[in-house]
């Protein structure tokens, strides 16, 4: 069995292709959205999702999120007794999804398509995988989530020669691209992006704004403080999401704060984002040498374009209303099952080929020479961005210095003019015979496939020897035995069975808003969650369910009473 993940920085779904149609998985709560969210809990138990998410508003210092932003990097989140990569917490995002699958199935799942930002760099695109397979999953394929969102509204039926454009603006990551229809062929002819961009900086400008009015709180001396903040600056952010004005309500200690938020000033507030999200899109379209009365249909994909600035920027830069009747919460994870239905070749769904490209410029360090002026360390490209993949580039060069006895090439991925402001993925040395300066040539060629593997191959003619150097991550990726290590150390951990998710929740729930109440509804709220404790410890299924909906009950009263 094949699934399809959307693998989110705010939140992650799972899917499947199911008689002739994408279905959504619900996880143990019955949601189909799973925050990616991963904590430790006080007895160093793993919590993951809604659990964990709720835990991360009392207790940020055990819970990490939004850590898709760092895949392919050495950032460490250290939670309970442990360090954790990202591809680790990752991992355990998706295999709280995949137990989700197989309790919905009632079949094992091994093998999964996974959605990634467009401009999610080979490294970063290594990391996913690595992260899959420490969740015990076959990746058959990584796919870009616009490409993503393109199959999940059926654009892959559209009429031939068609051009279109997928705006995908998700909870971290931001991207663009444009994809083009040729009979069975859909082509990505630019993808571009902003992988920290997202609806989380969206909520941060009403943080910054809540700060400005209140300079007084103890921002930095209180977790809880800080989770209260963030829960009403997301719930802000929806009412003005809608273009109305909202208020902020907090209440902390003694003291009841209340602010207006007018949605024109928080809109003037966002204008550094919304010029970030209109630079892509603008980019995209030189890149693939079009304009926007070219494109066919402008799609939106991700959360944060429920924003009305957000559409009402896409629809003055295309002159038209952008497509918008799907959830864009779901679209991506459903156009990821259409992919997993093309993987197994479902009948049903006719055989289409999809041709990527590779998002970012990959090259060699070189010294360059002008009027008398020599400057090393600058950036020559050798695979341009947005060339179709597979594909493969070559170059010459010369050595620069007399009696060389070695030469190194050097392999950056970025768009800067000097190599210092890319990013080096790796170095490949060579031997050559001492000649003066410009007598040795070598030839480099560089080979990125589907799956973001980079292959460079230096040739030296004179002397016949040819070198290669095989790039799939870089410095800060995990190698096989590592992974092989990890996968051990992940086993160890306690992870709550499936069957408990909704009372591990629950409880989450009610420790984090009992640290919000006061008076007589906290001393309510504690008695309800004392009945609940007693119920688990009785082990009877009916007493812990109708324990649990009774403090479901109770919670939602106080929420709405006592915080709106």
């Amino acid at each position: 069995m094949i699934v399809g993940i959307d693998l989110g920085t705010t939140h992650s779904l799972i899917s499947v292709w199911q008689e002739n149609q994408a279905v959504l998985i619900p996880n143990a709560l019955g949601e189909v959205l799973t925050p990616s969210a991963v904590g430790i809990g006080e007895e160093g138990h793993v919590l993951v999702g809604r659990a964990a998410h709720d835990y991360w508003l009392t207790r940020p210092e055990s819970c990490a999120t939004i850590f898709k932003r760092h895949m392919g990097s050495d950032r460490q989140y250290r939670l309970g007794q442990r360090s954790f990569r990202p591809e680790e917490l990752s991992a355990l995002v998706l295999k709280s999804l995949k137990a989700d699958a197989e309790h919905y199935l009632h079949e094992s799942v091994s093998e999964a398509i996974i959605t990634v930002p467009a401009y999610f760099s080979n490294v970063q695109r290594t990391a996913t995988r690595q992260a899959g397979e420490l969740a015990g999953l076959t990746v058959k394929r990584l796919i870009n989530e616009p490409t993503a969102a393109a199959l999940s509204y059926g654009l892959q039926e559209a009429p031939n020669e068609s051009t279109f454009m997928v705006v995908d603006l998700g909870g971290g990551t931001f991207d663009v691209a444009i994809l083009e229809r040729f009979d069975d062929l859909m082509e990505v002819r630019a993808s571009t992006g902003d992988n920290f961009l997202g609806g989380e900086d969206f909520v941060d400008i009403i943080l910054d704004m809540v700060r400005r009015q209140w300079p007084n709180l103890p921002y930095d001396g209180s977790s809880t403080l800080q989770g209260r903040l963030w829960r009403e600056a997301e719930r802000v952010k929806r009412v003005l999401g809608s273009g109305e004005d909202a208020e902020f309500a907090l209440e902390w200690e003694t003291a009841s704060y209340r602010h207006t938020i007018h949605a024109a000033a928080f809109e003037k507030a966002c204008e550094p984002l919304l010029q970030r999200i209109r630079r892509p899109i603008e980019r995209a379209l030189r890149d693939a040498k079009l304009d926007a009365s070219t494109i066919g249909e402008v799609v939106l994909a991700g959360g944060a374009t429920r924003m009305p600035m957000v559409r009402r920027l896409v629809a003055k830069m295309f002159g038209r209303i952008p497509a918008m009747h799907l959830n864009p919460d779901e679209v991506i994870a459903r156009g990821a099952a259409v992919m997993a239905g093309l993987a197994a070749r479902d009948q049903v769904l006719r055989e289409i080929v999809m041709v990527d490209v590779c998002p970012y410029s990959l090259g060699t360090s070189i010294t360059r020479q002008c009027n008398g002026v020599r400057q090393h360390g600058c950036f020559d490209p050798i695979i341009e961005r947005n060339t179709p993949v597979p594909v493969s580039r070559e170059s010459q060069y010369q050595t620069g210095h007399d009696y060389q006895q070695a030469v190194a090439i050097d392999v950056y991925q970025g768009e800067a003019r000097l190599v210092k402001d890319n990013i080096l993925l790796g170095t490949l040395e060579i031997p050559i015979p001492p000649r003066a300066a410009g007598e040795i040539t070598m030839t480099v060629r560089f080979t990125y496939d589907v799956s973001g593997i980079l292959e460079c191959e230096v040739t030296i003619p004179s002397t016949g020897v040819v070198e290669r150097l095989v790039l799939q991550g870089n410095a800060h990726s995990l190698t096989p035995s590592q992974v092989a290590a990890r996968l051990q150390e992940l086993a160890t951990l306690k992870i709550h069975p499936r069957n408990q998710q909704a009372n591990i929740t629950t409880l989450a729930r009610a420790d984090r808003l009992h640290e919000e109440l006061t008076g007589s509804d906290r001393r309510t709220l504690a008695d309800q969650i004392l009945a609940m404790e007693a119920a688990l410890e009785s082990q009877e299924t009916e007493s812990i369910d109708q324990a649990r909906k009774m403090l479901e009950a109770c919670m939602n009263r106080l929420e709405r009473n006592y915080l709106y």
